[in-house]
């Protein structure tokens, strides 16, 4: 199984999702996406493949979001992508693609639902203890 993330080594939520796809037996395609930063064609098709809106995908924690007014309405799709190119960092994280699907996974749990063979227990970096149950696949 082909498995990518988009990672960014200092978010805990990156690192627990990068172990859990670990954990499954995968060993993924890491992009660092501040090291190495996404086109805009890039960050569109991502958008299309979670099927979420653009604004659906900024990060405004830590990030120049609130300085740039990118809360403001009157910025297009077009134009938000054109500011996380410029601003990486306001890519929430980590968004994680597998043949199962792409998806944001915030919560990490959330890339369970990717993988080929989750680990059905596993242990966040906090200690917090996440058992999966598997859905029909």
């Amino acid at each position: 199984m082909s498995v990518t993330i988009y990672h960014n080594p200092k978010c805990g939520t990156s690192r627990n999702t990068l172990a859990m796809i670990r954990a499954s037996g995968e060993e993924p395609v890491i992009i660092e996406y501040l090291q190495t930063p996404l086109s805009k064609e890039q960050l569109s098709e991502l958008v299309a493949a979670m099927k979420i809106s653009v604004r659906d995908l900024l990060r405004e924690k830590g990030t120049p979001f609130a300085e740039l007014d990118l809360a403001n309405t009157k910025w297009s799709d077009d134009q938000l992508l054109d500011f996380i190119v410029q601003h990486p960092i306001l890519m929430n994280r980590p968004v994680v693609a597998t043949p199962r699907g792409t998806a944001l996974c915030r919560p990490s749990e959330r890339v369970l639902d990717l993988l080929e063979n989750p680990a059905v227990n596993f242990t966040k970096e906090d200690g917090e203890q996440i058992t999966y149950e598997q859905k029909d696949r």
